[in-house]
């Protein structure tokens, strides 16, 4: 007889980062425990009025607030953020935004449109040579 399995479960860092909430402002409770695979599936689609309220108003991790203000992390810490915001505080940004936010934006715009013009690129020289090449993986 074998023993039963157990179930898949996940610390609580790692269920916060694929909810897109800031793990010290979620309860104690979602802190200090693993989630089971069906608590998180659960948490998904019936989210508690927590997490929808950390969904909605932050404050947010910086991967959720470098996505709202449309630049990278990168360009959060070059711009001297560190902490988390809230919706409020990153409105506040994108209404009357700094220097370093309208330059970090430019610069992301720059990098979207560097990776469409070699998407399409690499899409004109596929049509043209369709025969996979050796080194190519």
């Amino acid at each position: 007889m074998t023993p039963a399995k157990t179930p898949q479960t996940m610390k609580p860092a790692t269920a916060a980062k694929k909810l897109g909430i800031f793990l010290p402002a979620a309860p104690s409770e979602f802190q200090e425990r693993e989630l089971t695979r069906g608590e998180f599936n659960e948490l998904q689609q019936s989210p508690p009025e927590w997490l929808a309220e950390l969904r909605r108003n932050g404050p947010h991790p910086r991967p959720v607030v470098a996505q709202k203000l449309g630049i990278s992390v990168s360009g959060l810490a070059r711009g001297g953020v560190t902490e988390a915001l809230t919706t409020a505080q990153i409105t506040a940004l994108l209404q009357d935004p700094p220097a370093w936010l309208v330059t970090e934006r430019a610069t992301q715009a720059e990098v979207r449109a560097e990776a469409a013009r070699v998407k399409e690129r690499n899409a004109q020289r596929a049509q043209q040579d369709p025969a996979p090449r050796p080194d190519k993986k």
